[in-house]
This record gives structure tokens, sequence and C-alpha cells, in this order.
């Protein structure tokens, strides 16, 4: 479904599965949906509210015009562009003068006698007299002396004129030469200015692009995916610059060569070219209507796959997720819904374009029709000559034909100008709050005193829901505030304001007595230091995460060493200088895409260490310490505590252990503050923060614990701790993990698709329109035989000139002449319908390939395990790239350039035959030369697909690079990175512009040596063809028919190869396509093999039997080490240890991402590797410690949680176990509420309890919980752990946790440390233990 609103398109699409529709189709379900659509939302607010909120998120429309697309080309490329617009001129000027002399030649052929009168005396050429009758230009008649009622018919047999004629065709063959140097210079000049400076300015549309992103506010980001932002920049960039590459060059020199030929034509004959050019403004009409509904229908598609991209990009992000709860195949479905739209706007274009086509050839042909027709006519009236009537109709003509060739152009150019609107559109977007202005005010000192007044706030994107009311809060200079409630109370709202990441509606806020309004924002953030709860880190070592908060301060730029020593302190503070050296690379370790090499802790802690390591003046702290353990919990605290010392810091606490010793607690509901105070004011006023507190204690320890019998299973657990390490070495039984770096390696090393392999693979995946493919290919092979019917009429028409072009067989001339015109306009007729079919079948056709290859893509991507997106070469920036440009880089091979291969490929073939039957001297000796075009045009192709290969890594590198920086932007604004990433990103395109010089320069070379060889294959046709004619072994009609044939043949395989840039795009896209279709997971979620387990039968025990385990990506870093560990029926065990001990590789290991090296992991006794993965999977249910969700509504998102179709009801029950249907019912919209891109409309506790919902929803008969509460207020948190309490019931639940107070009542508790288990046992038991447990209770116990 399509909704088109003002100044925005929705495109809202039910993803689920048939099977699954009739249950979730009552009310209206939104499914997955863009957030956008916004502007009605505002109509029940003030008009000051509604303006604050709109300039927020509205985007105005850009327009779009070829003109802007250089609106960057500073005066040095305007001088290079400049010579190339001189050279495209001069060059399109050539073919005009190529009509003049094919013109002046045609008259030397045509005025020579009949061939069988012509002979040798005596080594000399004999002819006629041709000067035998004269014409009188004054009465206007021709004179003929008569006597005795005879005609003078004293021919002289004499005259010798053999020598002339070759003299001739020899100086205009030389002519012919000369202007194919021209070309040949003039083609590979203008062609290298265009692409080398199409290249250059399309990289400063994409920093410019990218600049315009960072520096939005937030809520444009709300309204708008990471996955569009990398479909603009992987994607739409190379579309726009296409649309300024060398395509430009050909409809400047084909224009040219339009304007020169109708002046040409006009010196020539005013009264027949005045005849002609009626057709050839017509064309001019054609092509411009044309391509404007080509840009319209062109940018409606690419905005329907541009919200579809933020889909893809989700999953790609949250793979785990999306293979966990086995909702591949609903998210393709979702993501098919948006290709539905993009394809349906595409075919439209097609349509469009074959149109623009068919009526282009039906007025170019009239020019023809209307030339022999008049022409004729003229010419016995003594008006016009032979050869001034053939200049003008091949000047018109090739002016036309220029028009023709155009089409495909224009077609790339619209593309591109539809690509340009929306990128032009963010990059002329004035944000509201735009980070890289240079206004505002910067303190000389920043004290740190923190006052919001008066404070009103609603977010942009959930404009009906007032999430801050007259909020008034004083935070002195050098003290500590701990903000705590319940989700969704607006705690992180006070975060997000204070970094100016969104404006309020009313009230102030001040630093120091200055409303932050008035400052510098960069200045700003860079005085400011904040730790979010789900901390994002940047695909690079730790030491240059952790530098990354040295922007902004006196040591951004300080020697290494200093810097070295001040990460160093930093790490040691946050507790990350442990687990760093034992690191094999230590601070040069590289963290992964989006940190995904560390675990939830580790990048906790290094995203503490970049917030200290510059001292800031103020210290956020949104949920800082969620994801760490106890330990690391305790030793961070206390770091975070001295860095608090002396600087104002503002705590988000779930966890109230960590904010017990502020100077002020906040408590806050819905908006306002309840309470506040010290931690004892609090406690004595028994109020509140009392019952929080109350939810969150833990069980004291009893003073006398009552001996336990230990069950023998767990006996046996105990003893199995102690498993000698040293025997954990290299010679372990290894098996496939999926994707190793080893096996990548070898996977790069493969040879190549060939391209008949490629083309193979896309017919099977586009058979299913074969009978559409297959007319179009006939419509392409008739308009080929229509042109060389074209050659045949023309030697039939100038036979007839030849022989009948005498004032006494003027009425036979007619006779013979005007059923040709009436042969070109049905020509013409043809050409208009196949042309138009075939355009629109191919369009149809490539359009439908397009939506099926992104369909297929998709779902291949989503099959892989998991160790295939952990590799640095399958980013997430990467994959979305790859979805995006790959089809469309399939979709060039479509429409016009097929239509035209197969135009080429039939007069290649047919004419060949044709010619060789005709005449096979001049017949093998001109289309001899066709091959030379084809091997250069080879050569440039294969030049280009190995050089596209090469260059593919480093373009996915940027848009990788881009597509991070993007989707991590609270993170990029609150470090101010923008300048850092812009200038690393100008310097990697300016690396890959380097890099690619030469090889435009090679490229376009080859093409000027095809285009000039058309000249010199016409000079010598003309010069063999004139010694064939002039011995009488050819007549003109011979001649004509295999010269015109060879012509167009030589026109439509040189206007081919202008194509192999994209050709060579779309090899290794389908390479790439291919290579990824053949992969095959070794953890195959679409295999149909292993034992499948009835889901009666499945009692949920889990085992692990001496498991050792490395992720394949970091092979030399023991994760497990031996682990054994037994989970029966029904049982609620839990995970404990410090960050980084295995706690979550377990997880994984149990939803069977990985399999281990050694040792298994059972389920109900068999092994899980031998169990069919998705069926095994269908019993298990996954709550992440950083929960997941999708752009679509609260209902999309819990019923993604069950493989089975849920009701309403089903819906609505497991909200209530998760304590969010109080919520969501509070919201205008419900559970049609839209979730915004990740979950960003929401809070992270309200997240979490729809992530806890959906898990809850699927009824499993395992329950996997990782962290599945760290993101809740402790109020929602004894509500959920209740539920979960209960949900656990008859379940084996497994949980890791850092609050021991949500597992106290756990059946086993095991405490794990460097991948085994080093103790085990109930609450009561490890207390009464003394070991590490019981000293991580200590550390987490909260005392008054």
């Amino acid at each position: 479904m399509v909704e088109e609103k003002k100044n925005t398109t929705q495109v809202t699409v039910d993803s689920k599965s048939d099977s699954e529709t009739s249950s979730l189709t009552s009310k209206s379900s939104k499914g997955y949906s863009a957030v956008s659509g916004l502007d009605d939302a505002f109509t029940g607010l003030s008009d000051n509210d509604a303006d604050i909120l709109r300039k927020q998120i509205d985007v105005p429309d850009a327009s779009s015009s070829f003109i802007r697309l250089f609106r960057y080309a500073n005066t040095k490329d305007q001088l290079i562009l400049f010579s190339g617009v001189v050279f495209s001129i001069l060059e399109g000027l050539m073919r005009p003068l190529m009509s003049v002399v094919f013109g002046r030649a045609t008259q030397q052929f045509t005025d020579l006698p009949d061939g069988a009168m012509g002979a040798y005396f005596n080594g000399t050429f004999y002819g006629y007299n041709n000067t035998y009758i004269y014409f009188n230009e004054t009465s206007k008649s021709w004179s003929v002396p008569v006597y005795n009622s005879t005609f003078d018919s004293d021919f002289d047999y004499q005259y010798e004129m053999g020598r002339d004629f070759m003299a001739d065709i020899s100086r205009l063959s030389l002519y012919l030469t000369y202007i194919g140097i021209a070309v040949t210079i003039l083609t590979h000049l203008k062609s290298f200015v265009f692409i080398d400076r199409a290249e250059v300015l399309a990289a400063r549309i994409k920093e410019e692009y990218l600049a315009a992103t960072l520096r939005q506010n937030i809520g444009y980001f709300d309204k708008l995916g990471a996955g569009e932002i990398t479909t603009r920049i992987a994607s739409d960039t190379l579309l726009v610059q296409d649309a300024m590459s060398e395509k430009v060059s050909y409809v400047i020199s084909h224009s040219t060569t339009f304007i020169a030929a109708t002046i040409v034509a006009y010196t020539q004959s005013y009264l027949l070219s005045s005849m002609i050019i009626g057709n050839v403004i017509t064309i001019i009409l054609v092509s411009y209507f044309g391509s404007i509904y080509i840009t319209k229908f062109s940018t409606k598609s690419q905005e329907g796959y541009a919200v579809g991209s933020s889909l893809a990009e989700e999953s790609f992000s949250s793979v785990r997720n999306v293979q966990a709860f086995g909702i591949q195949e609903r998210m393709a479905v979702a993501y098919d819904k948006f290709l539905e739209v993009s394809e349906k706007w595409s075919i439209l274009a097609g349509y469009a374009s074959g149109l623009m086509g068919g009526l282009t050839f039906l007025f170019a042909f009239g020019i023809d029709t209307l030339t022999y027709w008049q022409g004729t006519r003229l010419f016995t009236e003594n008006e016009v000559s032979v050869g001034t009537m053939m200049t003008v109709i091949m000047t018109l003509f090739q002016g036309a034909f220029a028009f023709t060739i155009i089409s495909p152009y224009l077609s790339n150019i619209s593309t591109g100008l539809a690509a340009s609107t929306k990128i032009f559109a963010t990059i002329d977007r004035k944000s509201a709050i735009d980070s890289s202005s240079d206004e505002g005010a910067r303190l000389s000192e920043v004290k740190g005193d923190i006052e919001l007044k008066n404070v009103r706030f609603i977010y942009p994107s959930r404009p009906n829901v007032t999430v801050l009311r007259d909020f008034n809060l004083k935070i002195p200079a050098g003290k500590t505030v701990a903000l705590v409630g319940a989700s969704g109370s607006g705690k992180s709202t006070i975060v997000g304001i204070l970094e100016r990441f969104y404006n309020p509606l009313d009230g102030e806020v001040l630093l120091d007595g200055h409303d932050i309004r008035s400052l510098n924002i960069r200045w700003l953030r860079q005085n400011i230091a904040l730790v979010s709860q789900e901390p994002s880190l940047f695909a690079c070592s730790i030491f240059e995460n952790i530098c990354y908060g040295f922007i902004g301060t006196v040591y951004e730029f300080a020697p290494k060493d200093t810097k070295m020593e001040l990460v160093i302190d930093a790490c040691k503070q946050a507790n990350a200088w442990d687990f760093i050296q034992d690191l094999p690379e230590k601070l040069d370790t590289s963290v992964g895409q989006r940190g995904y090499l560390m675990s939830g802790g580790q990048k906790q802690r290094i995203a503490i260490a970049r917030a200290i390591v510059s001292n800031p003046k103020i210290l956020l702290l949104d949920e800082a310490t969620s994801a760490l353990d106890t330990k690391s919990e305790g030793v961070v605290q206390e770091a975070l505590d001295r860095a608090s010392k002396n600087r104002t810091t503002i705590v988000i606490a779930h966890r109230l252990s960590t904010i017990k010793d502020a100077d002020n607690i906040v408590v806050m509901r819905t908006g306002q503050i309840l309470e506040q105070g010290t931690h004892s004011e609090l406690i004595a006023k028994k109020g509140e923060y009392f019952g929080l507190v109350e939810a969150q204690s833990i069980e004291a320890l009893k003073e006398k614990v009552e001996e336990a019998d230990i069950p023998a299973e767990e006996e046996i657990v105990d003893e199995k701790v102690g498993i000698e390490l040293a025997t954990y070495g290299t010679n372990l039984h290894r098996t496939r993990t999926g994707y190793s770096l080893i096996e990548a390696e070898e996977e790069a090393a493969k040879p190549l698709a060939s391209v008949s392999e490629v083309t193979r693979m896309l017919y099977s995946i586009g058979r299913r329109d074969l009978v559409v493919m297959l007319f179009g290919l006939l419509s392409g092979m008739l308009t080929g035989i229509a042109y060389l019917g074209l050659g045949l009429l023309y030697g039939v028409a100038l036979q007839a000139f030849q022989t009948y072009g005498n004032p006494f067989s003027f009425e036979e001339l007619k006779r013979r002449v005007y059923p040709v015109s009436g042969f070109l306009f049905m020509h013409g007729a043809v050409l208009m319908i196949s042309c138009t079919v075939g355009g629109a079948l191919f369009g149809y056709s490539s359009s439908r390939l397009v939506r099926r290859i992104r369909a297929l893509s998709f779902r291949h991507f989503l099959r892989q395990d998991i160790t295939y997106f952990d590799l640095d070469i399958h980013s997430v920036g990467s994959l979305t790239s790859s979805l995006a440009s790959d089809a469309q880089s399939i979709e060039t091979l479509g429409g016009a350039t097929t239509n035209k291969m197969i135009e080429v490929m039939t007069i290649f073939f047919v004419g060949f035959i044709l010619c060789v039957a005709i005449g096979y001297k001049l017949g093998l000796v001109m289309f001899v030369t066709i091959p030379i075009i084809l091997v250069i045009g080879y050569f440039r192709f294969r030049f280009l697909s190995e050089f596209v290969e090469a260059s593919k890594v480093a373009n996915s590198e940027s848009s990788t690079y881009a597509c991070e920086a993007t989707s991590s932007i609270r993170t990029v604004l609150s470090l101010t990175r923008e300048e850092e990433i812009l200038e690393r990103y100008h310097a990697n395109l300016d690396l890959i512009i380097k890099n690619n010089r030469m090889a435009n320069f090679k490229s376009a070379m080859l093409d000027g040596m095809a285009r000039g060889l058309q000249y010199f294959i016409m000079a010598l046709g003309f010069y063999y063809g004139g010694l064939l004619v002039g011995q009488g072994e050819y007549n003109v009609f011979q001649f004509f028919v295999i010269f015109v044939i060879v012509v167009f043949g030589s026109e439509g395989v040189t206007t081919v190869f202008t194509f192999a840039p994209e050709m060579s795009k779309a090899l290794m896209a389908g390479r790439s396509i291919k290579e990824l279709f053949e992969s095959e997971p070794i953890i195959d979620s679409w295999s149909k093999e292993g034992v499948v387990i009835p889901a009666e039968e499945v009692n949920g025990e889990i085992e692990f039997k001496d498991v050792h385990f490395r992720y394949p990506t970091r092979p030399e870093v023991k994760v497990l080490r031996g682990l054994n560990l037994k989970v029966k029926k029904g049982q609620f065990i839990a995970l404990v240890g410090s960050s980084g001990c295995g706690k979550s590789t377990t997880i994984g290991l149990i939803e069977s991402f990985y399999r281990p090296q050694k040792g298994k992991v059972l389920l109900d006794g068999h092994d899980v590797s031998t169990l069919n993965v998705t069926e095994y999977r269908n019993n298990i249910a996954l709550v992440q410690q950083e929960p997941v969700l999708y752009s679509g509504s609260i209902k999309f998102n819990v019923a993604l949680g069950s493989p089975n179709p849920v009701t309403d009801e089903q819906i609505e029950s497991a909200c209530r176990k998760a304590n969010i249907h109080n919520f969501i019912m509070s919201l205008p919209d419900g559970y049609e509420t839209l979730c915004g891109a990740k979950g960003s409309l929401l809070s992270g506790g309200q997240k979490q309890r729809i992530a806890i919902a959906r898990a809850l929803i699927r009824e499993p008969k395992v329950l996997l919980l990782d962290e599945a509460t760290s993101a809740l207020d402790s109020e929602s948190e004894k509500i959920v752990q209740a539920a979960l309490d209960e949900a656990a019931k008859g379940r084996t639940t497994i949980a890791v946790a850092h609050r021991l107070s949500t597992i106290q009542n756990a059946d086993v508790i095991y405490v794990f440390e460097n991948g085994t288990v080093l103790e085990s046992g109930t609450h009561q038991q490890l207390l009464a233990n003394g070991g590490k447990y019981f000293d991580l209770v200590k550390l987490q116990a909260l005392e008054q």
C-alpha cells in the first residue's frame, strides 16, 4: 500500500506471510513502515510548537536540473569541463562533415554511366560524355538541339573520365581518413575529461551529502534509516556520477551533430530542409517530454526502494536476532513489498523509454521518406542534385539518428537527476541544530552549573506524547546528580536536550547562566562527555576508538606517546586494561564492525575510557555500567566516582547501587520530578525511591544457612571445573565453523565466473519472463532487420538515380523512387512498434529481474551463518550497498542497452550474409573491419571489468565507513567527530580517484579508437567500392547496400561499447551475486537435513560437554576452555562472571550461531549440530542484551516472535506479562504505534519490554535471557522479573545477568571465569561458600 502525502512518500507494508495475514489484519496493521507522514500529527499543536517540531524533521523538496549536478565544480573543473565541451562539439561536427563527403561521393557514383557500358580501352577507362544536354537558366527549361526532328545523339565515347572519378573518390576517402583521426583524438579527450571530472564531482557530492547528514539534528534520523543513507551514498551517487560522465559528452556531441546537420542541410537546400525540419523538431519534443516522464517514474522507483534499504540495513545489523527468531522469510516478504513499489515505477519508466525511442525512430525515418519523395520531385525540377539530396538526407538523418542514440544517454541522465533530488534535498536542508555552524558563543571558562527552567519537550516523531512538562532542575557545578525512575519518564530525554540533539518547545536550559541555544554547538559538545546505554564503537583499533575522546581538546594533535600514556591511564580507570592486555594485539586490536568482536561489557568499558580520557567538564552517564559484570562495575564505578569529582555529572541509572553516593538523586515519572535528595534522605522518606530500592534489594545471607543437598549432577560439574588448560593446544579436532578468515581468503582466490556463467545465472533468475524477453529479442531483431532493409532501399533508390537520372527518364525515376519512400515510411512504422515494444518489454523484464535479484540476494544474505557477518568484508554497510548497487548495475543491461545489442548482432550476422551474397568482395573487405571494433570494444570491456573488480573493494570500504558514521550518529555528534570523519572520507575518495585516473585514460583511448575506426571503414569502403564500381564489377545498388549496412553496423557496435563501463559493472555485480547464491553456510537455515524432534517431545535439557571454542575471526583468542554444564528440564539457571568470560558465547552456541571446535552442545541428549537448525531454533527464544526492534508497529514487532500466526489477544497477553501493555495503550495509536528505525522512538526500557514480549509469545521450551532486564528501571524490573519467573515455569531458562537480584532465585548459578565454570550452586549455597559469587554480591549490595 502506498500512501502519498504532502512532502512525504510513506510506503507501508504488511510484512507477514500469507498464513499470518488473517490473524493480524484486524484494525489496520502497519507492519514494517518508515517513520514518515507525520505532518498531519502536528495539527493538534499550537503553531509555535508545530513549527519547532516540523523544523526538526521536515526535508524540503529539492528541484532537479542538469546544471545543479555540477554545482560543486570549481574554476579548475569548469575550465576542464569547458575543454571537454569544446572537444565534444568538435567531435559532433565531424558527422555532418562526413555527410557532406558522403553526398559528394554519392554524386560521383550516380554521375557514372551504367556500369555495363563502361570499359577499359588500352588501360584507360572511357565512358559517356555527360555534358550532352544543357539547361537554360533563364527559362528554367531543358534545351535540346533538334535536327530533322531527331535528338542530337552525338556522344563523345573518347572522353576520359575514369582517372578523374578515381581521383575524386581517393580524395574524398582521404577526407574521411582525416575525419577519423580527428574523431579518435577528440573522442579520447572528451570521454576522459567527463569520466574523470564526473568521478571528482561525484566524490564531492558524496562528501557534501555525508557532511550534510552529519550536521543534521537527531530528529531527522528518527524518520530516516541508516540503510537509506547508505543507499544514497553507495547507489544513488553512482547514478549521479553516471549522469555527469562521458554520457554528457555524447549528448553534447550528438546535439552538436543535430544543430550542425540542420545548418548544413539548409545551406545545401533550404526548400528540401524546410520540408523535413518538422520531423526533427518533433523528435526533440519527444525526447524532452519522454525524459520528463522517465525522471518522474525513476524518482518514485528510488523513493520506494530507499525505505526497503533501511529494512535491509536493520536486518543485517540485527542478524543474530533475525536468525534466532527465524524471521528471515518474514523480513524478506516485507522487503519484497518495497521492491514491488520500486518495480512498479521502474516498469513505467521502461515503458516511457520504449515509447520515446519508438516515436523517435518513426519521425527519423520520416526524414528519409520525405527526402526521397519530395527530393525526387525537386530533382526532376532541377532544384537539387543527387549529391545535394543525399547530403540533406544524411545530415538530417544523422541529426535525427543522434537523438535516437541520445535516448539511452538521456535515460541515464534522467535517472541520475532523479537520484540527485533526495541527495540535494538533504544537502540543502537547513538543520534545526547545525553542528557544523560556527555561530554561537564559546565561554572562556566552564564551571559546570546546569539549570533546566520550565522545560517542556515533545519528540518530533511522536508529537502526541509530552515527555517533559514544565521541568525544573538545578545541578550545581562539580556535583553529581542521578536521575532515576520508570522507563519513559524522560531521563534520557534530558541527556538529549543537554547534548543539543533536540530543541525543547518551552523553557530554558542554562550552562553557567547562558542559554545553551546561544552557545556554539560543537564547543558545547566538546565540553560534555557522554557514555550511552548502548555503546557505539567504530571499526578501528581500541587505541583509535579511545583517542576519539581527544577531539576538541589540547591533546587532539598531541604526539602518539603522550596520547598513549593518557589512553592507558583511562583504560586502567575504566577497568579495561586487564582484558586489553590479554588480547593478541592489545591496544591495536580491532574492535570490528560496530564493536562486534568485543563483549557488551568490554565495549562499555572502552566507551567509558573514551569518555574520561579527555577529563571533560561535564559527564553524562546514561546507564554507563549497565553492561558490566558486578566486579567490573564496582571498579569502574569507583573510577567514575573519582572522575566525577570537581566536575558536573549527570547519571541515569536503573541499578541503584551505582548512584547511592550521588549528591542529589532525582526521582522522575512521566516527565515530572516526584522527589529528590540524597540516598539517605530519600530512604528516610520511604517514598517512591524507597520502593525502588526495596524492589532491587538482594536477599541477605541468612545467619544460619541450612545444609543443602547438592544434586549429583552439580557435583560432577564442580569436579570438572579444574580441567588442565595446558592440554588445549592447536591439535584439537576441529569441525568447520562457517566462514573463517582463511576460508574467506580462499574464497577470494577462486577464479571469477565467466560471462557465460553469469548469463546463465541471470537467465535462470529471469526465466519466468522468458516469453516477454523472447518478444523483446524479436523486436530488437526486427529493428536490426529494418536497418538492413534501409540499406536495400538506399541501394534501389540510388541505382534508380544513376540509371534514370536524365530528363528522358524522369517519369520512370519517380515510378521507381516513390515506392521507396513508402517503404521507408513503413520501416519507420515497424521500427516505432518494435522499439516501443522492445523497450517496454525489456524495461518490464529488467525491472522484474532487479526485483528478483534483490529479493533473492536479501534471502541469501540472511541465509548465511553468523560467522559470515563477523568478517569485515561483510559489514552492514557493505552488504546494504551491495544489495542496492549490484542489482542496479544488472539493470543497465536491460532496456535500451539490450535492445541495441540485439540490433547490432542482427545487423552483423544477417547483414554479413546479405552483403556477401550481394557482393562478396566488398562485403568481406568491409565486414572484416567490424571485428576490429569488436576486439577494441572487448579489450575495453575486459580492461574495465578488471578495473571495476579492483576498485570495488575501495568503494565498498568508503560506503561502509559512511554507513558506520551515520548509523552511530549520536556517538559521532557527541564526540564531535564530524570533521575527522569527513577528512578521512575525503582521503579515501581522493585515493580512489587517483587510482582510477590512468584506467579512465586508457578506457577513453580505446573508446576513441573504436569511434575513429568507423570513418576509416567508410574511407576503405568508398575507395575499394569505387574501384569495383569503376571497373564495372559492381553496380551502384550493390555498393550502397553493402556500404550502408556496414556503416550502420559499425555505428551500432561502437554505440554498444559506449556502455562498456556499465557492462563491466554488470559483470562484476553478476559475479558477486553468483558467488552469494552459490554460498552454502555450514549452519544453514534453509537446510531440510538434520534430525527433527517433534515440538511436543522437546524437554529442554541442555548440556555442554568439554566445549572448546574460539571465534573464527579471532582464532588466537580462547573463549571457552573445556566448558561443562548441564541444565535439567524446567530448570532456571544463571550464568554470571566478568565481561568476556564466555557467558554470551554460551548463549550463542545454544542458539547454534556457531559450532564448537571441540566438545558437544546437547539438547535432550541430541548433538545440536545434528539437528535441523530451523526446527531446533523454533524451540528457543532469545532476549538480547541490546534490544532489537524494527521500524514497524509494536504489534508487528511482537508478532515476529512467534513462528506461527498469532491473534491480537495473544499479542496483548504477551505484552501484559512483559509489563508494557499499559504503556502501549497510553499511546495515541496503541499497538499500531510505530517504533522508529531500530526502535529509536522508544526508550531503552520500553524497547526491552517489547523484546521480552516478543520472546514470551514464542512459548519456547528454552528461554535465553542475555541481560534481559538490564535496561529496566527497578519498578518495571520487579514486575517483569516476576513475569519471567512465571514464564520460566515448565521450561528451561538460561539467564546471563550482571544484576544479581534478578537471578537470586535461580535453581543453579554458574560462575564463569576464563571460559570455564569456577563454581556453581544456588544463591544461598554460593553465599555460604564465600567464593567469587559472594564477593560479587557484596560489591552490589545496597547499603544505607
